[in-house]
Order: structure tokens, then sequence, then C-alpha cells
């Protein structure tokens, strides 16, 4: 018992001899973190140290109290920008401002992912559809992209969205640096060459290398090249940010929409990984482990951070074996900040506008959208819909628009539920659907129609006409019509009105209305709605057989 609350979730049952994969793994996730923990605050507005304690403490409360053996948490592009589009829309005037920001952010995503955890809501996180989440990310990236062209151009860009940006470098094209533009191009060229040759060394942690070396050589500062500036060389103290004159709404609705896009392509990316390394993911304990995370990183000055793919697919690729590799990387990561700033002062802005633009592109999933394509055409419409909410309208817009678009697509597949008249196969037992079984042949006397689908207020008119259109259709000498409702998992006060209304112009039309295979819940609904009250009850079955039998001394 004392071990379950002393030994963290994600080293109990440690064995010694995973210690020099842990250490192998950790040192190989630090390196990997260096690039992206420098240059991501930059897409939010904030200093680069925010990502540095950003990526060290989530670490420690991921590993304290994470399900996983193997995920790592930190900063991620995508939960960036919306980070950037939150911030935007609160009264932050200064750079302290934005961090106590971003720090409360990340606090309240916390509490949101522990109290969605408790309550068993992890399938929340799920709520975005896998096409709306590929075509969102993709209209991030582009928005990432767009962003660079300040830091890759020395230029000042004002205009967001898609053109406006571009119109505006055409507007101020004589006021290019082009000693920037050509750096930030090498240093892109140069990442994407490492990515073809499949370098062993991350691209990232090379580009930070040579940029930083050839800063100090050349003077790259003195020839008007922005470079990043100083670090603090000292950890930050434990603290709550104050917000006392930040709107709660804006915070509340900002955290939501973080959490929302965070945790859905964290877990995501941990579904993938899990299913690739061949580990269970638990969505309600991923939050717990996300949340703590989430906590420790504002308390220290820190922003929102969630699963990682490059630093999770470093961590398996280096054999880490448990949440002591997240340790080792937090502790690597720290002895950069406190002994080695000074070598990050002098790193060229245009070389993280790089790096930034580098992982722009590499979340643009190119395959994602034709495998969307090829499959369903109305999902890669929502896609390019959701695309376009985040690149038009801003990603706090765009979050609302990918809702929205999952909400409609849904709607959509339960407006029109598929149907099927039943019959019979001489010699054979059961009932088979007549369109798919050509030697199935209807019953005498008896239409069997089965819906497939809840029967609710959107959808209820839509039944109605089917369930009256088969009535009519029906062979002379039909005096029943049975509704097998063994597929249907809902129905609500509309639809026990409508059928209510149906079984009153069955009967006119000479033919007796009957259910079968109802569920508990329906059969509830309807009880309380009097469908089954006299003196016009409605008869209910226990299945297609019993229906069969009762009717058929009434059958021709």
């Amino acid at each position: 018992m004392i071990d379950r609350f002393l030994v963290p979730r994600g080293m109990r049952t440690y064995r010694l001899e995973w210690l020099r994969f842990d250490v192998t793994a950790g040192l190989a996730v630090a390196a990997v973190a260096i690039p992206s923990a420098i240059a991501y605050p930059a897409i939010a507005g904030l200093p680069a140290e925010a990502g540095l304690y950003a990526s060290i403490l989530p670490l420690v409360g991921y590993a304290l109290f994470g399900p996983s053996r193997k995920l790592i948490v930190g900063p991620d592009a995508a939960t960036m920008t919306v980070l950037a589009a939150a911030l935007a829309n609160l009264p932050v005037a200064s750079p302290a401002d934005r961090v106590a920001a971003a720090a409360a952010l990340a606090l309240i995503v916390g509490a949101l992912c522990i109290l969605a955890g408790r309550l068993g809501l992890g399938i929340m996180a799920s709520f975005l559809s896998r096409p709306i989440l590929i075509g969102f990310i993709c209209g991030i990236s582009i928005s990432i992209l767009i962003g660079q062209i300040g830091r890759l151009t020395g230029l000042r860009i004002e205009s967001d969205g898609l053109v406006l940006p571009l119109l505006e470098i055409v507007r101020q094209a004589g006021l290019i640096h082009w000693p920037s533009a050509v750096f930030g191009a090498a240093m892109f060229g140069l990442l994407l060459l490492l990515a073809r040759l499949h370098s062993p060394i991350p691209g990232p942690l090379v580009v930070v290398f040579v940029a930083g070396l050839a800063s100090a050589l050349f003077d790259l500062e003195g020839r008007g090249m922005k470079v990043i500036g100083s670090l603090p060389n000292t950890m930050p103290a434990l603290s709550l940010p104050d917000i006392t004159a930040l709107p709660i709404g804006d915070l509340l609705l900002g955290a939501g929409a973080i959490w929302l896009v965070g945790v859905s392509s964290g877990l995501v990316a941990a579904r993938s990984f899990g299913a690739k390394d061949r580990f269970e993911v638990d969505a309600d304990r991923e939050l717990t482990g996300l949340g703590a995370g989430n906590i420790l990183s504002g308390l220290f000055g820190g922003f929102p951070v969630t699963v990682t793919d490059s630093r999770t697919a470093t961590n398996i690729s280096a054999g880490g074996r448990s949440q002591f590799a997240g340790l080792v990387a937090a502790l690597a990561l720290t002895a950069l900040l406190l002994y080695l700033n000074d070598a990050l002062r002098l790193l060229p802005n245009p070389a993280l506008g790089a790096i930034l633009a580098f992982a722009a592109v590499s979340l643009i999933d190119v395959q994602g959208l034709r495998e969307i394509w090829r499959v369903s055409r109305m999902e890669f419409a929502f896609a390019l819909i959701s695309m376009w909410g985040a690149i038009s309208l801003g990603v706090l817009s765009g979050v609302v628009i990918a809702i929205a678009g999952t909400l409609l697509h849904v709607l959509l597949k339960e407006m029109r539920p598929r149907d099927a008249l039943l019959g019979r196969i001489r010699g054979r037992p059961g009932f088979y659907k007549l369109h798919r079984t050509p030697n199935a042949t209807p019953l005498p006397g008896l239409v069997l129609f089965m819906v497939q689908g809840s029967i609710l207020f959107f959808n209820a008119d839509y039944v109605r006409g089917r369930l009256e259109h088969v009535a009519k259709s029906a062979l002379p000498g039909t005096t029943w019509f049975v509704l097998d409702a063994s597929a249907v998992a809902q129905i609500d006060l509309t639809a026990a009105a409508m059928l209510q209304q149906l079984r009153a112009d069955l009967t006119e039309m000479g033919l007796t209305f009957a259910i079968a295979e109802l569920h508990k819940e329906p059969r509830d609904i309807l009880q309380r709605a009097g469908f089954f009250d006299p003196p016009e009850a409605a008869l209910a079955f226990e299945d297609l057989e019993d229906a069969v039998e009762a009717t058929a001394s009434d059958r021709p």
C-alpha cells in the first residue's frame, strides 16, 4: 500500500537493468527537446526560458502521476498556436503579463484534465473526429508557417490569415533583411536535407548547434540579425500567477480550447504510439498525468503542454523503459539552463523560424488527407472546413468551427438512419434483409421493418415518412406492421408522439402496428408517453419470432 503512494505509477516494478536504457533515452529526449523548448514559445510571444520551464517541470509531474512508462510530455506546436490565440484575447500588455497568463492557462488546463479524468470523461478528448482533427492541425500548421515570415525576413507582419500577410510582404519587400532571409532559408534547407538523409542526430539539434556556432564566429547579431538574447540561469520559484486583471470568462474559454485541442491531439499521439509499441493507453488515467504536468508547468512559469510526438518517438527508439527517462531528461535540461544558457544566447531568430517552419511542415498530414479523400468525400469536406476555419478565422474560431463540424457530421449521419424490410429464407431460421438476400421472401400479410438507429426529434419526420412509404407499398392482404426496434438505442418524446400518430394512421389503413425487441430505455419513454395505455394500446413483443407467431392467426 505504501509503495502505491510513494512510487510513481510509471516506475513501479522497476528493474535495475533498465537504468542504462533510461539514462541514454533521457539524454536523447533532452537533446531533441532543446530546439522546440527554445523555439516554440515564440509562437505565443513568450520568452525562451518559459519553454525550458515547460519542458522540465511537466516531465516530473507526469513521471509522478502518469500511467504510461514511455510517453513524454512537453510543448507542442498545435497547442502553442491555440495558446497564442487565447493570449491574443486577453489584456496582456507586457511580457510578464503574457507569462503570467500562460501559466494561469496551464493551471486551468491541468485542473480540467484532472477533473475530466476523475469523472471518467476521457472519451471527451476524442470529441474531434480524426478527419476534422487532421484538417484543423493542417490549418494550424499553415498558420505557424505564416507566423514565421517575420522571423525569417526581419519584417513586422501585422496581418492575420493566409493572403493578407503575403500581400504585406509584397508591400514591405524593400525592408526585408536579406541576411536573415538567406540564413533562415539555409537552415530550413539543412533541416530538409537531414530529414531526407534520415540523420541519426535530430535535425533541429544540428541547426541549433550550427546556427549558434555561426552566430558566434561571424557576429551575426552585430550584422543586424536578431538573436534570442540572454536567458536566466536559475529555476523559477514556485508561485501562483497573478490573474486579478484578467477576465475569468476569457481565461476559461481559452483554457477550454487549449484543453480540447491539446488533449485530443495528445491522446491521438498516445494511442498511435501505444498501438505501435504495444502498450495500453487509458484516457482517464492519462488525463490525470497530463493534469499533473500542466499544473507543475503553471506553478513554475511554464505554459500548457501535452504528449509530444518527437520526444516520445525518441524515447521509444532510444530504448526508454520507464518514466525515469523523463526524469533524466528533466535533469539534463535543468543543467543546460543553469550552466550552459550563455551558449544559447546568440542563437539567431531566423534559425528558430526555420525550426518552427520545419515543425509546421511535418504536421501537415498530406497522407492522412489523401486517405480521407479516398475513403469518404464528405469527411474530406469537413476536414477542409476545419482547416479553413483555423487559417481564415483564427485558431479559437477554428476550434469552434471544428466542434461545429463534428456536431454537424454526427447529425448528418443520424438524420437518416438506415432501414430494411425483413423476410425469411425457406428452411433456415432467423430473418434476413430483403435488399441484401435475394432468396429471402416477405411473410404473407406481415411487414417486418427494421430501423437501424435512434429515433429522435431531428429524424422523427424522416423515419415516419419511411414507415408510411413502406406501409403504403405493402402487398394486398397485409394486416400487420411490426417495427423491429432491436437497433433503436434511444427514443425521445418527439419520436414517441410520432409513433402514436403513426399507429393511428396505420389503423385507418387497416394495419395493426406493433413493436418488437424494444430496449428498456426506449420502452420506458414510450410507457410514460402513454403508448401502451388502453384503449388503443400498442403491442410489444420480446422478439421477432414472438411477433410472427402471435400474428399468424390474423394473416392469410
